[in-house]
């Protein structure tokens, strides 16, 4: 196996990491699926397009369907464990995008909108990143 593909794959994370990639994924998966289908009392890509414009990420249908994307696709990757790492980086940069252009100007807690959970969500994506996908992982069987 190729060093570069290795180094992705690889993992020597527990089942604690195990757990924490699951409950993050799920979680992103969900986002992502109200971004992208209007699922789960989501507003769809047109919804959530027409919001993005309102705060300045234009062209909202493009922003609404990579930020629906990396949610939803991120998050099932991390679900089941294959390319965990990838997911995880494209999670970490849409979470620092969601706390500097949504939550910080109402401060840390969710009360106010927050960005409380969207740090605790970054804190998730970066874990996986550093440490990979943990001992069940689809990652970790490739690896060996």
């Amino acid at each position: 196996m190729s060093t570069l593909i290795n180094k992705v794959l690889f993992t020597r994370a527990g089942y604690g990491l195990t757990v924490l990639r699951i409950f993050v994924g799920i979680i992103f998966a969900a986002h992502g699926s109200q971004k992208l289908f209007g699922a789960l009392g989501g507003y769809g890509l047109a919804g959530t397009a027409q919001y993005m414009e309102s705060i300045g990420l234009t062209p909202g249908y493009v922003m609404a369907t990579l930020a629906g994307g990396v949610e939803f696709f991120g998050g099932l990757a991390l679900i089941i464990g294959l390319l965990a790492r990838p997911a995880a980086l494209g999670l970490t940069f849409l979470s620092l995008v969601a706390i500097f252009t949504v939550h910080i100007g109402n401060g840390l807690f969710m009360a106010n909108n927050g960005y409380e959970f969207a740090l605790a969500l970054l804190g998730g994506s970066i874990a996986v990143l550093i440490e990979g996908a943990g001992k069940l992982s689809v990652d970790r069987a490739i690896a060996g």
